[in-house]
């Protein structure tokens, strides 16, 4: 009885926390579209009529964003905020972030997985980050080698740590961002079902 009982739990569990979450996130602009509506007048009696409008304000948004003029104004102002050093620490983080979720598949799958040989045998599963690397790291390291930022992901944390490594230490693995992401996240517990 207690395993069928966890089962269950185990199997309805991820999917009422995705609705949830997804659910939540729905109320809010909802409610913040109400909100709108109500500071410049206008009364609605229907739920859902928030959330349109939000979701219609971002896709104004990202059209507006695709006309230079505009994107050149935004990128003056955000040239100004970054001046403010909390501000700038902030910020760079969630756009970094929202970067990352708003890349394409083309985009991640240059992210290109590696696997790096420790001492005692075993191997760390990593990523390439960028094939350039800042001037003031290179003048900071050895001459010789071709250095690449590679990230090693932490099990069931956002954070990750990012070690410098040479290129020719690095094996290549033909295994996509998505699928190595999902498996190092879970420690390996999450696999593709294409796995053998």
């Amino acid at each position: 009885m207690k395993k069928t009982f966890l089962r269950g739990m185990l199997s309805i569990l991820p999917l009422a926390l995705s609705v949830w979450l997804f659910w939540s996130i729905i109320v809010t602009l909802d409610d913040l579209g109400l909100s709108f509506l109500q500071l410049v007048g206008l009364h609605v009696a229907w739920d859902g009529v928030g959330f349109l409008l939000i979701f219609c304000l971002i896709l104004v948004v990202g059209l507006a964003f695709s006309v230079s003029p505009i994107l050149w104004l935004y990128q003056q102002f955000e040239k100004q905020m970054m001046r403010f050093p909390l501000f700038k620490t902030v910020y760079g983080a969630f756009k970094d972030l929202a970067s990352l979720a708003g890349n394409d598949d083309s985009q991640l799958n240059l992210r290109q997985t590696v696997l790096m040989a420790q001492t005692n045998g075993s191997y760390m599963v990593g990523f390439i980050t960028a094939d350039k690397m800042p001037q003031a790291l290179i003048s900071a390291l050895p001459d010789e080698g071709d250095w690449v930022p590679v990230l090693f992901q932490l099990s069931y944390q956002i954070a990750g740590v990012t070690s410098l490594v040479r290129r020719a230490d690095l094996i290549y693995v033909d295994w996509s961002f998505e699928e190595a992401m999902r498996f190092m996240l879970t420690a390996g517990v999450s696999q593709s079902n294409t796995a053998n």
